[in-house]
């Protein structure tokens, strides 16, 4: 008798843990995977948004060290449904980046703002931006280079405290 609670207890349990998890996000659904869990399709490839940048590399040339450069990477939605960058990250605390927080709906477009401050940076730099987004790729990588000259009398060393 006690072998059949058993098994009817875990049965109910099973088939409990498969529910939905409510969310409070209206946009959560944009943000799926390609793939769920159960190895599904969520979303087929043909209707996902894509993002379609016009450039992934900025050289920005000669920057004085102290200068903040600013660059705007132009993006496109040519995907049949809205894209959402769920998130944007430079490399290190000098390479900031601004992103749109809003759906970019199918044919729109949108710009992705990268300024890098070259407060005690020498010499070449090479910065990337990571972009987590809910195309078929996910993920997208920008990157800015720029040479940091020190001024005359200047020095290319950080402060000491």
């Amino acid at each position: 008798m006690n072998r059949y609670l058993f098994i009817a207890a875990l049965v109910l349990v099973a088939c409990n843990s498969n529910k939905e998890t409510p969310t409070n996000n209206p946009q959560a659904g944009l943000v799926n995977n390609p793939r769920t869990a159960n190895g599904l399709d969520t979303v087929s490839a043909a209707m996902k948004p894509t993002m379609d940048l016009d450039d992934t590399v900025h050289e920005f040339g000669t920057i004085h060290q102290e200068e903040k450069v600013t660059h705007e990477f132009s993006f496109k939605n040519n995907g049949k449904s809205p894209l959402l960058i769920t998130s944007a990250a430079g490399s290190c605390g000098c390479t900031v980046p601004e992103y749109p927080h809003d759906p970019v709906q199918p044919g729109q477009s949108g710009i992705i703002k990268v300024t890098f401050n070259s407060s005690g940076k020498s010499g070449h730099q090479e910065k990337s931006v990571t972009l987590h987004t809910n195309t078929l790729r996910s993920l997208h990588m920008l990157y800015i280079k720029g040479e940091v000259v020190v001024p005359k009398g200047g020095s290319d060393k950080l402060p000491t405290e």
